[in-house]
């Protein structure tokens, strides 16, 4: 793939996720209640949250690096990648080599 071709996706599919933030902010009106605020509030910052996270895995997945640990470059369990795959590291990374977990 040429690299202008992923810069083109990579600018549509960010065109079309700041579209999607901006329909769900529309969406989201004012009950009154202040819990309910306070979730509405949230949305937004967890919806972004997630796209980033989902962005980086692509980026890393068109770099090759998709599956290997950020910290240490050791290969992420599949396991873990299962249940998590937007994760960039080993739940061991960073961490002691002692056993403790």
């Amino acid at each position: 793939m040429s690299v202008d071709l992923e810069v083109s996706n990579h600018d549509r599919f960010s065109a079309r996720q700041t579209t999607r933030l901006k329909k769900a902010r529309e969406i989201s009106a004012d009950t009154g209640d202040p819990g309910e605020a306070h979730n509405q509030a949230a949305l937004p910052a967890a919806t972004r949250h997630s796209v980033e996270q989902i962005t980086g895995a692509l980026w890393r997945i068109g770099e090759g690096a998709y599956g290997r640990c950020a910290k240490c470059g050791l290969p992420i369990p599949v396991e873990r990648l299962e249940v998590l795959p937007t994760h960039s590291s080993a739940r061991r990374a960073g961490r002691s080599t002692t056993g403790e977990d």
